[in-house]
């Protein structure tokens, strides 16, 4: 039987550059022989795909209610891992992911002031035991980051989903929530200046993946 393999998530507001440092995580791990399956939250599976769709459309037709948008983020969760990062585990793979739970506390319970209480109940009855083994929080000034964000939009011609569309307030509470996770739970998060330059935060990755990594092996 293959050994559990290692989850891994990396987490941060829009703007930090997730996507590049991903990419990076990636080919680091796939260097040193591991299978490495990516994904995303919410997301990752053609039904949570789908159920990403509803929770970023910024049609002004109906109102996304937060309940509704927390439960709706916790539907696509349990798809998610039923039927990609629990399989992925078992057969020894390392799964990395774009956000994951630390995601739900940070943007629906600090930007959308839903308790914590009740996000944790429905982390325990969707995950159950699982929780990532490393978390990596991209971080750096909202306004800095929005400006990135911005700059990444026009240069691609796009458009800003439901969430990027929020005021700096709730960009805001979502850095200061991640960062309250981060100092309580410092065995599984390493905190990445994401303000640096790319060579730079990557150099930060590859140490704390080094840090991390070797007791694993």
């Amino acid at each position: 039987m293959n050994e559990r393999g290692r989850f891994i998530t990396v987490e941060g507001s829009e703007g930090v550059g997730k996507t590049s440092n991903i990419e990076f995580i990636c080919h680091w791990l796939q260097s040193r022989g591991m299978e490495v399956v990516r994904t995303r939250e919410p997301g990752g599976t053609p039904r949570a795909e789908a159920i990403r769709k509803l929770l970023l459309d910024p049609g002004h037709d109906e109102p996304l209610d937060d309940d509704a948008e927390l439960l709706l983020v916790f539907a696509a969760r349990a798809q998610h891992l039923a039927t990609k990062i629990r399989p992925a585990l078992a057969r020894g793979a390392w799964v990395i992911c774009d956000r994951f739970t630390d995601a739900t506390y940070a943007y629906q319970g600090g930007g959308r002031g839903i308790a914590a209480s009740r996000i944790a109940s429905l982390e325990r009855f969707v995950q159950r035991e699982l929780t990532p083994d490393l978390t990596l929080l991209l971080d750096m000034p909202v306004v800095d980051a929005q400006q990135r964000l911005q700059s990444r939009l026009e240069g691609a011609g796009g458009h800003r989903d439901r969430f990027e569309r929020e005021r700096l307030a709730f960009f805001e509470s979502v850095r200061r929530t991640y960062l309250e996770r981060a100092t309580a739970e410092p065995e599984r998060f390493v905190v990445i200046d994401a303000g640096r330059s790319l060579d730079e935060v990557q150099a930060m990755i590859a140490e704390a993946l080094d840090d991390r990594i070797s007791p694993w092996q």
